[in-house]
């Protein structure tokens, strides 16, 4: 395999590279690389960004009558990524960078500045110390003095050290704990007051509606009970007592009963056909209406005879006669009533 890759070349004996011909090329030809952008810029015709590592395939050409130390230096031309405006920077082996020459602007150059004014400061004061023996004891002292400052400064951010290195941090998180549940009990405290508070109004408030009724109440109970005073409460059960006693007398002299008298006793006793009472009273047969009526028919004529009669006996014999009297009368009474309708 390592003889297809044979790098060196067979030169016969006759060979002259005098006689080779040499290619007439201008000095100041382009080449056409691949290469990335050196430094941030900012393209000045449309302000595009172009970062530090973008690769550009741009042309490359030799600086003509500029060397350093008899090195050449080289002039790159790249477009524009948003305008295709030309840029060209070239190399700076003096600093070893790069320098921009045209079409846009380096940015972040702060570090590159420092670096070359500290550079220049240096430069002048070895010149100065050259020709100067009292300026090289200044600038010692100078530097003496300095010294002594950054160490007393570095002495004190480690004492500073020391004294945060001695602070009880886990007693520092415990007092911030405590003062935190301190805090959430206020909290908790002044939220339980609100809600009382809230409590107690609504409570005040509710008790203040519930006087005004019982006050409402109150006066309505007063207009009906002066409404009522006029009227007496046995009013009603007389007036139902003559009631009941005018449909009895008009109902034995005509022999008739009107429905409605029924109705206020039924409202006022109760009715007879349900009920405990029901069981203890026994309705009339309709058959036995006709003798009943010619017994009482009878009875009322007997003592009819009896008041009509002048002469009473009173003999021993005959003192009963004043008791049979007074049966046959209220037996006659008794069935002038059972003859009525109200009994069923």
């Amino acid at each position: 395999m390592s003889e297809r890759k044979v790098l060196n070349k067979y030169y016969p004996p006759d060979f002259d590279p005098s006689k080779i011909p040499k290619l007439k090329l201008p000095k100041d030809r382009q080449y056409v690389v691949r290469l990335m952008a050196p430094f941030n810029m900012r393209c000045k015709t449309c302000g595009e960004y172009i970062y530090k590592g973008k690769k550009f395939n741009a042309r490359k050409e030799t600086v003509q009558n500029e060397l350093y130390l008899g090195l050449p230096i080289f002039r790159f031309y790249i477009k524009c990524t948003r305008c295709l405006a030309e840029i060209t920077f070239k190399t700076d082996p003096e600093n070893t960078d790069y320098a921009m020459e045209h079409g846009a602007t380096r940015n972040f150059q702060a570090e590159k500045l420092i670096e070359e004014e500290e550079k220049k400061i240096q430069r002048e004061r070895e010149e100065e110390e050259l020709n100067n023996p009292m300026k090289v004891l200044e600038n010692r002292t100078r530097d003496s003095k300095m010294e002594m400052e950054v160490l007393e400064n570095l002495q004190e951010l480690k004492e500073l050290n020391q004294r945060q290195a001695q602070v009880d941090f886990e007693g520092m998180l415990g007092r911030y704990k405590e003062e935190e549940e301190r805090e959430k009990e206020r909290q908790k405290e002044e939220d339980e007051r609100e809600t009382w508070e809230i409590l107690e109004k609504a409570l005040v408030k509710r008790l203040r509606d519930s006087d005004s009724d019982s006050d409402q109440e109150r006066e309505q109970g007063k207009r009906k009970a002066r409404s009522h005073i006029a009227d007496k409460p046995t009013d009603f059960l007389t007036s139902t007592a003559a009631k009941t006693t005018d449909t009895q007398a008009t109902n034995s002299l005509q022999g008739g009963v009107k429905h409605s008298h029924v109705e206020t006793w039924e409202r006022s006793v109760g009715g007879l056909n349900g009920g405990p009472l029901g069981q203890l009273v026994v309705r009339k047969k309709p058959g036995s209406s006709a003798p009943k009526s010619e017994t009482a028919t009878q009875l009322t004529a007997k003592s009819a005879q009896s008041k009509m009669d002048p002469k009473p006996t009173t003999s021993p014999a005959n003192n009963t006669q004043p008791v049979a009297m007074q049966s046959v009368s209220s037996l006659s009474l008794l069935g002038a009533y059972s003859d009525t309708d109200d009994s069923e």
